[in-house]
């Protein structure tokens, strides 16, 4: 999943989703929202050494983990100045 912003197809839906790096790498946020529609996946990941603890936002776990597994991103990104 590139950082910043970028589009995705998950479970036949497209998603926009975008990507935060903190703390170094160290710390990622990963929002998604269905184009179109009302889905949104969000969640913050935490990497400490051999550790990766995630943190979904107000969804379980399992949705965020299907989506970070499935989700197709495209191959070229649209530049956001279009």
């Amino acid at each position: 999943m590139p950082e910043g912003w970028s589009s995705a197809t998950y479970d036949g839906r497209r998603y926009g989703v975008i990507k935060t790096l903190r703390a170094d790498g160290r710390a990622v946020s990963v929002y998604a929202e269905e184009l179109g529609g009302t889905d949104v996946v969000s969640t913050n990941v935490y990497l400490a050494g051999d550790s990766v603890e995630l943190r979904p936002c107000e969804m379980p776990a399992e949705k965020v983990l299907a989506f970070l597994r499935d989700a197709a991103f495209d191959a070229s990104v649209p530049d956001q100045a279009d």
